[in-house]
């Protein structure tokens, strides 16, 4: 939150910036705008002047400083968003998401676990859509957080390019590399990477061997049961189908019926 100091000389650098684009703005208006701008970080609003500075046309205006501040807040536009969301939702991929992006797989993981992609891409763009919207009406900056696979060779990849393209901090990045450096992988916790990848070690303990089957046994239980659902709900589309298609031989041949037993020439 700018200072009362920071916001008045914020006003003054609106006006200089009407001025260099040829127009005069009061300074009512200029201490106006300044104030609907506190909110963001004093270099955040210089960058957005700059640009404003620089665009071939237009008037200066509350809604032209939003715009550079939106395009500057480090949140992906919605096809790049998508691409995000389907890595993120692999279990493999460690990936870097923001809280929008996190929240819009919410509206889109059952569609897209039932086979409609497009239908997915659909729901998670309008409500990202939504989402990002939301939080810059209420001048919240994007906040990304980081989503753990189980591959641990990329999970050192995603971590560093994240650093790099500063989406998250040093110190976030170095936290997350060294918990991978220092925790050794014991044999169990090996079975159990082993059994989410389909390859289990046998050198487990004889409790660890007793749970990995007890989990085994769920995981069954529980795809068969999904496998039933989808069954039904194959079997039910398409007795509707057949439904649909009888009542409308039927209402084709009725009308055939009614055609045929009409005189020569009526009806025309």
């Amino acid at each position: 939150m700018l200072s009362s100091e920071q916001t008045a000389s914020l006003a003054g650098a609106i006006c200089a910036t009407a001025e260099a684009m040829g127009q005069v703005i009061s300074a009512r208006g200029a201490q106006l705008i300044a104030e609907d701008l506190s909110a963001y970080h004093p270099d955040v609003i210089k960058g957005a002047l700059r640009s404003c500075r620089r665009e071939p046309a237009g008037r200066l205006s509350l809604g032209m400083v939003l715009k550079h501040i939106h395009a500057a807040d480090s949140r992906p536009g919605k096809d790049e968003a998508w691409s995000i969301a389907l890595a993120a939702s692999d279990e493999h991929e460690t990936v870097v998401l923001t809280t929008e992006i996190r929240q819009a797989m919410i509206a889109s993981e059952p569609i897209l676990e039932a086979g409609d992609k497009v239908g997915a891409r659909m729901a998670f763009m309008s409500a990202y859509e939504r989402l990002v919207s939301f939080a810059r009406a209420e001048d919240q900056p994007a906040k990304w957080e980081v989503s753990l696979g189980y591959d641990q060779s990329r999970r050192v990849t995603a971590i560093e390019s994240a650093v790099r393209a500063q989406l998250i901090t040093h110190e976030t990045g170095a936290k997350y590399l060294s918990d991978l450096r220092i925790a050794p992988i014991t044999q169990d916790g090996q079975a159990i990477a082993g059994l989410l990848t389909g390859e289990v070690r046998p050198q487990v303990s004889a409790k660890t061997r007793e749970k990995l089957a007890e989990v085994r046994c769920i995981l069954k239980a529980a795809k068969a049961k999904k496998e039933r659902e989808r069954a039904k709900e194959d079997q039910r589309r398409r007795i509707e189908t057949y439904l649909r298609k009888r009542q409308k031989r039927a209402a084709v041949a009725q009308l055939n019926i009614k055609r045929a037993g009409q005189p020569a020439g009526e009806g025309v």
